[in-house]
């Protein structure tokens, strides 16, 4: 199934095969790396609440989601839709697919992203929109804000440090036995924007107070510029 050829209305988010997956995957990795888990008590135990994280490793979102206390989806890039492994694996688990290029097939994914949070679930996305190859923290995109604001739900800041220790970009192998910490910091009161969702600079501002409060967590430098492609960061080590 290549990108052009995937709906990704068909993909529901979280199933029951999750709530089976997570303890089992949360079993292993807890023996092969040493996590610090701060503030997951915060995560509502009931109704929709959005994770925005920083993104420096393939295993962040692995991590966030095994370790989440409840059953959570999240949106991943619709490359891994071509190969019936990883369709077959990540759909199960929760990943709606999302194509970065834009267009309908992406309009598609947020609509399915809304159903989960129209459900009262948990849903998890990294703002940044692609994994940070330097690991600096980039300009956040307005997705989150806007399903938050839709939904009136809060969104949870969450800094993930040491998994590009672990497993840094663009390599096969992650290496056993380091550290990772996972923080998730207050939620933010989306409702003070709710009286200016007329606004079109209120996504860009809650955004804005998005990242500020992740690198709060993660203390990354941060840019106020868009992350580059894989192809833009590899011109500029050449």
């Amino acid at each position: 199934m290549s990108k052009a050829n995937f709906d990704p209305l068909k993909f529901v988010g979280a199933t029951k095969f999750q709530t089976r997956f997570r303890p089992f995957v949360r079993f292993f990795v807890n023996r092969f790396w040493k996590f610090s888990l701060i503030g997951f008590d915060q995560i509502p135990k009931t109704g929709p609440a959005i994770l925005c994280a920083n993104h420096i490793s393939f295993l962040d979102s692995v991590f966030l989601l095994t370790h989440s206390p409840r059953n959570m989806s999240v949106v991943g890039k619709s490359e891994y839709m071509d190969s019936w492994k990883t369709r077959w694996l990540f759909t199960k688990i929760g990943m709606i697919p999302l194509d970065r290029s834009g267009g309908e097939s992406a309009s598609s994914a947020m609509i399915a992203v809304e159903a989960v949070l129209a459900r009262g679930e948990l849903f998890g996305i990294f703002p940044e929109g692609t994994r940070s190859r330097d690991g600096k923290l980039y300009k956040g995109r307005t997705g989150a804000a806007r399903l938050a604001l839709k939904f009136g739900c809060p969104i949870y800041p969450v800094g993930i440090t040491g998994t590009s220790a672990i497993m840094a970009p663009d390599t096969v192998m992650p290496k056993f036995g380091k550290k990772c910490k996972i923080e998730i910091g207050p939620p933010i009161d989306t409702q003070k924007y709710m009286s200016r969702t007329d606004d079109p600079e209120v996504l860009r501002e809650l955004t804005d107070e998005v990242m500020s409060k992740i690198q709060a967590l993660t203390n990354q430098q941060y840019l106020y510029e868009y992350a580059p492609k894989r192809s833009s960061v590899n011109r500029t080590h050449i």
